[in-house]
C-alpha cells in the first residue's frame, strides 16, 4: 500500500508553515517549533493548554535508503540515498500536517474536545507529556492482563 504523500515535493519547512496557519485557524494561541539533531518539536497552545509534539527524522542509515531493495548487498550512491531519505522527511512531516489538520477538524466539528484530541501531547509541570508520562503504566497495565473486555462478551 502506498504511504499518503510518498511522492510530496513540499519541504518540512513549508509543511511547519502549513501546521502553524492550522493551529491558528483552529484556535491556538502559541506556536512553535525547534530542532536538534534528527529530532524536531512543534508546540502550541490551544484551550488553556500546551501541547508538544515530538517528531524523529528517519534513521538517515536504514538500508532502505542506503542499498538497494532488488539487491540488498549493493549500496546505492550517496546522493541517491540522501535523496530517498529526504523524499521520507518530507513524507513524514507530510502525515504530521495531514493527522493536526483531522484532529483540528474533529475538535472544531464537536467530534473531540481539544483535550481529547491532544491528550497525549498535554505537556505536565514536570515538562514530560501526559503520553510519556502514562506509558509505562500502560505498558504494566496491558502486561498483567487484567485488562477489562472492550464489548460486551468479548474474550477480552
Amino acid at each position: 500500500m502506498a504511504k499518503y504523500a510518498e511522492r510530496t515535493t513540499v519541504s518540512p519547512e513549508q509543511r511547519r508553515g502549513e501546521i502553524e496557519r492550522t493551529l491558528a485557524r483552529y484556535g491556538a494561541t502559541a506556536f512553535g517549533y525547534a530542532t536538534s539533531g534528527d529530532r524536531a518539536q512543534v508546540v502550541f497552545e490551544m484551550n488553556g493548554r500546551q501541547m508538544r509534539l515530538d517528531v524523529t527524522s528517519p534513521d538517515r542509515q536504514d538500508k532502505k535508503f542506503t542499498h538497494l531493495e532488488s539487491s540488498p548487498w549493493v549500496r546505492r550512491s550517496e546522493l541517491e540515498a540522501d535523496k530517498r531519505w529526504q523524499q521520507a522527511l518530507r513524507q513524514r512531516w507530510a502525515a504530521l500536517g495531514l493527522w493536526i489538520k483531522a484532529q483540528c477538524e474533529a475538535i472544531d466539528s464537536g467530534v473531540v474536545t481539544a483535550e481529547q484530541a491532544f491528550l497525549g501531547w498535554v505537556v505536565l509541570p514536570d515538562g514530560l507529556t501526559l503520553g510519556e508520562k502514562l506509558h509505562p503504566q500502560l505498558d504494566a497495565v496491558y502486561g498483567s492482563g487484567e485488562v477489562p473486555a472492550l464489548l460486551a462478551g468479548s474474550s477480552r
